[in-house]
């Protein structure tokens, strides 16, 4: 028979496995244990030296084209271009080094969760010990306000309520017991007799046998979970495959060139030449810094809107996803109790002018502090003393807290469900009990208080409520002490109140635009069942014909069941973190795109899974933050649209400027490449092909990358994961007005030669410059007329574009340019002709443009 879980032992049976007693361990075999288990804390996995990791970075594919153009760059005698390209390497390697250094502290933040003390029994004495000392069998104390430093079975368990949020996402402390459980395969949120590493106690205290320490720990399986590799974002695989093939097809071409230039009889020495200096020219060295910067201009602006970037190819990410898996607890909801329903009954308190329930919300209850700003206590408890503040004031609190203090009480037990409290009033005493509905109904007097009450507490419970009911008596005098629970009979009902926690306010329209945007919204929470799925029914998460989930479901599925679900599920209740791990990988193996929000230790692992992970800045935890790409400044679920509408706006410039540059590009190709063909000499010198793809190419592909969003960004459907980045008509306009381009080009070499112009060469030089101009301003939008769209509106484009041809006029017109680039200055007609060739190109893609747009767009 396999052994049970800690929580299904009797408590004799648990002291039995772990060897212990009442009295503890001796301090000789805590030490024998502490060897032989190793000490309380969480283990790191041996890390990669920093130099290793520095290496790492330039195993990338499109690293390594760049390295080897910056080589063939320096053999050519380009050292301009070749100190350009290692510059660009180098930040690029940097920028990734410092994101994966930084990816490695989600571990050390929930290290620092162990830095705590424990009231630990050693040689049958209670003495202070550091946590990390703890091993399995030790006896240690629970108090309210301390952390619990282990996984504990409770020994013993006095009014005792843990705050787990953290752990298991669900906001209402747990009220805990001793009693054994015999469910197996329960989540932790039902595991009351259990108290676990790195939460909170809220209430009471207790005694805890320790069954778990360091990484064996519900914390430590964690913090294992968030060791796990990272995959490679979407943009970096597009990216990695595109390098590929771009490698591919120029090595072909540079080669078929260098072949076909000797067969007609070139210089080798030329054809090498040309040919290297082609190479540099197809491999937009520029590209990494392009995104680089596009994705830091989108950082820079998330920023603004209270959403931290830690790692930059996050911001590309987030336009590429379709599906949010988000925590309830301080994510969609405000993680603050609140006072939603309120029964009073018609029972008035002789000589009190105000509602019998108003008078027990204030009195019976623990919650600290004088001011408004300082109230602290469990937060069931605080509502309801927010609750008398709303109806009566702080005054009227304090003068209820004043006018009858309290002389008794009978503490809470997760058995009694209930908690009683005596206060003078009036010459007399006052008796007022408060708990779970189901306890009190039992020590009404009335029968049909009785079955009002549990009649409107199932009600509000189905909506997600949690209720609690007040009743109480007028006593003659003061009984006695100690109070037994032979006091809590034949009382009056005073009535019920229902409590929530909120959903945020813009919560219910940032999830119908992310609907609208083709993004579906998860919930994945630790909370109860009918809670989650009240909530996310009101939010506008859980429609008609959407499945629901729980932990122990969840546990029972086959994955080959659950992947046949996963889609059609959008909350799921009382999971653990190995299960929202689980959601998260089965939607991946889907093909989905997914982002994953959270705020808690429980989230950390799922947020790291993720393609992309959102923690919440204000109330969220260090190991959530850590583990993220994206952290909520402002813990507003808005905001993660904004976010997930700057990444689509990334991702379309980038698909812009790589757009611009491939055209740019395989126009230069064509040229070389065709020129032969029509019986025309070589257009262009290295010189010429390396300074149009140092400039011309470089600076108006930057200016791109802060283009203004598409009006339709989110009205379309997310990227696709797989999806070719040449897709949607990308690869054939690449090709297309790569073409126009060269016939532009050939063109103007053809005529010059026919007409005897000895200036053919720098007219050739000067059109494919320019044209290239025209083809960044035409490459702002592909959904929009540039002309509708405004041509001021993006001046960054418009200086750069200035600049360049400023440069490019220099080129022409100073005397030291003629020498090094073998230009010639041109007349001013020569210099309409090739800026009138540039300004066709423009207006021929404004004119396809138009035609896709009226005739073909809506039909895809």
């Amino acid at each position: 028979m396999p052994d049970k879980n800690p929580y299904q032992q009797t408590i004799s049976e648990s002291l039995a496995k772990w060897q212990s007693n009442t009295e503890g361990l001796t301090q000789k075999e805590a030490k024998k244990r502490q060897l032989s288990d190793g000490t309380n804390e969480l283990i790191q996995k041996k890390k990669k030296p920093a130099w290793v990791k520095f290496i790492l970075q330039f195993k990338d594919l499109m690293i390594l084209i760049l390295v080897t153009s910056a080589v063939i760059s320096s053999i050519i005698g380009s050292l301009t271009d070749t100190v350009i390209i290692l510059i660009i390497v180098l930040a690029n390697a940097i920028i990734g080094f410092v994101q994966e250094y930084q990816a490695g502290k989600a571990i050390d933040a929930l290290r620092q969760m162990n830095v705590h003390n424990s009231m630990v029994i050693r040689d049958g004495k209670w003495q202070e010990l550091p946590s990390i000392e703890l091993v399995t069998g030790d006896i240690i104390q629970l108090e309210a306000g301390k952390m619990v430093t282990a996984d504990l079975r409770l020994v013993e368990a006095y009014a005792l309520r843990i705050d787990e949020s953290a752990l298991t996402g669900e906001s209402v402390p747990v009220d805990k017991s001793i009693d054994p459980i015999a469910k197996n395969k329960i989540p932790l949120g039902d595991q009351t007799n259990m108290a676990f590493k790195g939460t909170s106690i809220s209430n009471g205290r207790g005694i805890g046998l320790v069954v778990a320490t360091g990484m064996k720990t519900e914390l430590g399986k964690i913090a294992g979970l968030l060791q796990e590799e990272v995959a490679d974002t979407p943009l970096k695989r597009r990216m990695t495959a595109f390098s590929k093939k771009l490698t591919f097809l120029i090595l072909i071409i540079c080669a078929i060139i260098f072949g076909f230039g000797i067969y007609r009889g070139e210089a080798p020495m030329n054809m090498l030449l040309i040919s290297i200096s082609l190479a540099v020219a197809a491999i937009p060295e520029a590209l990494p810094a392009l995104i680089t910067m596009a994705l830091s201009q989108g950082a820079s602006r998330m920023a603004k809107q209270k959403a931290l970037v830690r790692t930059l190819p996050s911001v590309e990410t987030l336009g590429s996803v379709n599906y949010i898996c988000s925590d309830k607890t301080g994510t969609l909801t405000a993680n603050k109790m609140t006072v939603t329903n309120l029964e009073q009954s018609e029972f008035q308190i002789p000589g009190l002018d105000v509602p019998a329930l108003t008078f027990a919300m204030a009195l019976n209850q623990d919650v600290k502090g004088k001011s408004l700003k300082e109230l602290t206590g469990d937060p069931t408890e605080l509502a309801l003393v927010l609750e008398v503040i709303k109806q009566k004031e702080i005054s009227g609190y304090k003068h209820f807290l004043k006018s009858s203090p309290r002389v008794a009480e009978l503490p809470f037990d997760s058995e009694r469900k209930m908690m009683s409290t005596i206060h003078s009033f009036d010459g007399k005493f006052i008796l007022i009990t408060k708990g779970a509905t189901e306890s009190i109904a039992h020590t009404l007097k009335s029968k049909s208080d009785h079955k009002k009450a549990h009649a409107l507490s199932e009600e509000w419970a189905k909506g997600g409520n949690r209720v609690i009911a007040f009743a109480g008596k007028i006593l003659d005098k003061m009984p006695t002490l100690p109070l037994t629970t032979s006091i809590e009979t034949d009382l009056q009902f005073f009535g019920l109140v229902g409590m929530i926690d909120p959903p945020r306010l813009e919560v219910k329209a940032s999830i119908l635009e992310c609907q609208q945007a083709g993004i579906k919204l998860v919930m994945i929470t630790g909370d109860h069942p009918e809670t989650a799925s009240a909530i996310a029914r009101e939010i506008g998460i859980l429609l008609e014909g959407d499945k629901t989930l729980s932990g122990s479901e969840l546990e029972e599925l086959s994955e080959t069941k659950f992947q046949k679900q996963v889609e059609d599920t959008t909350v799921y209740s009382r999971v653990s973190p190995q299960q929202k791990l689980r959601i998260i990988q089965a939607l991946k193996k889907k093909g989905h795109s997914v982002a994953m929000t959270g705020d808690g230790v429980n989230d950390g692992p799922s947020l790291r899974e993720a393609d992309i992970g959102i923690a919440m800045g204000k109330n969220g935890t260090d190991v959530a933050k850590e583990a993220a790409n994206l952290i909520l400044l402002d813990d507003h679920f808005e905001t993660i649209v904004h976010a997930v509408k700057e990444g689509r706006r990334i991702y379309d410039n980038i698909r812009k400027f790589i757009r611009y540059i491939m055209s740019c590009n395989s126009a230069e190709i064509w040229i070389i490449f065709l020129a032969p063909f029509f019986g025309l000499p070589l257009p262009l010198l290295p010189i010429h092909i390396l300074w149009i793809n140092l400039v011309t190419d470089g600076l108006p592909g930057l200016a791109l990358a802060s283009e203004q969003a598409e009006k339709d960004v989110m009205k379309r459907a997310p990227t696709p994961i797989g999806e070719n980045i040449f897709s949607h008509g990308l690869g054939v306009n690449i090709l297309w007005i790569g073409l126009l381009m060269t016939g532009l080009t050939l063109g103007i070499q053809a005529w010059c030669i026919h007409t005897g112009n000895g200036h053919w060469q720098t007219m050739v030089f000067t059109v494919l410059s320019l044209s290239q101009l025209s083809n960044a301003l035409a490459s702002r939008s592909d959904r929009e007329l540039i002309y509708v769209k405004g041509i001021f509106t993006n001046r960054f484009l418009l200086i750069t574009l200035a600049c360049t041809f400023m440069l490019q006029l220099g080129v022409i017109y100073l005397p030291f340019c003629n020498t090094i680039f073998h230009t010639e200055p041109l007349s001013l007609g020569e210099l309409a002709i090739c800026i009138g060739l540039a300004a066709i190109l423009f207006h021929a893609i404004e004119i396809v443009k138009w035609i896709w747009l009226k005739w073909f767009a809506k039909s895809l």
